[in-house]
């Protein structure tokens, strides 16, 4: 997995708790992992954990684990003292078979250049029954310098992020888009720089907006987290989410 920008990763650990992406998608994800049936204390890993904000809020479903390819980043992660952090490949994880009763990966399965591989190594690792939920970006059409900036190796329409975890050997118990209501603007401004790309170069821009802007556009996506919460599902989103089952008898 190739790493990532190191400005950019730099402005990603710096921004992670405040910028309203980060915190609506983490409003999302606990409302899908609410609804999973967990053991006491379940074992979790974070695969490709970051600087390890999400491993805080996965405590409240186990004991936590993660690991991230970024050595600046793990250090950051352990730093923040909610469990072990490994250096390392998503193809190649350091736990044995049938470690973890709960998987999270979250926007990465698309910097590997294998999702296949990938998927499959995150089974190897899962017992029999339990749960992987990714999060991948949405439309292969919306290609664009903000992907090349963080070296994605592809987005993602539903088929091929089924497929991919079919192949694997994954069991899709759900998928559904969310980041709904930015789909619009968000489409318009990425094809006009791809038709008239930015005169400096800059690829992306990850800045936290003033508070009350930061604040409105976190909104749709804890509104969201609520419909979502339902297990209802919504049908278009700049973002994908689906949940997945190591099949018991596997």
């Amino acid at each position: 997995m190739p790493a990532v920008d190191k400005d950019l990763m730099q402005t990603t650990l710096a921004i992670d708790e405040r910028h309203w992406w980060y915190r609506g998608r983490r409003a999302v994800i606990r409302a899908e992992l609410d609804a999973l049936a967990l053991p006491p204390d379940a074992q979790v890993l974070d695969a490709g954990c970051g600087s390890g904000r999400t491993m805080q809020e996965l405590q409240d479903y186990g004991s936590v684990r993660g690991i991230e390819l970024d050595e600046a980043a793990a250090e950051l992660a352990r730093s923040r003292g909610h469990g072990e952090v490994a250096v390392g490949r998503l193809e190649q994880l350091p736990w044995p078979d049938r470690t973890f009763d709960l998987i999270t990966s979250l926007d990465v399965i698309e910097h590997t250049p294998d999702d296949r591989a990938t998927l499959a190594e995150l089974l190897r690792v899962c017992r029999p029954g339990g749960w992987l939920l990714v999060t991948v970006p949405a439309y292969p059409a919306l290609w664009s310098a903000h992907d090349e900036a963080n070296h994605h190796y592809r987005r993602y329409r539903r088929t091929m992020l089924r497929n991919a975890a079919a192949g694997a050997g994954w069991t899709v118990t759900r998928v559904t888009s969310f980041n709904s209501v930015l789909l619009a603007p968000a489409a318009v401004v990425r094809l006009a720089r791809r038709r008239f790309p930015a005169r400096n170069g800059a690829a992306d821009d990850i800045s936290i907006p003033p508070g009350w802007l930061n604040d409105l556009l976190e909104r749709p996506l804890r509104m969201e987290a609520g419909w979502l919460a339902g297990g209802r599902g919504l049908g278009l989103g700049l973002s994908l989410l689906a949940v997945m089952r190591r099949p018991p008898s596997r």
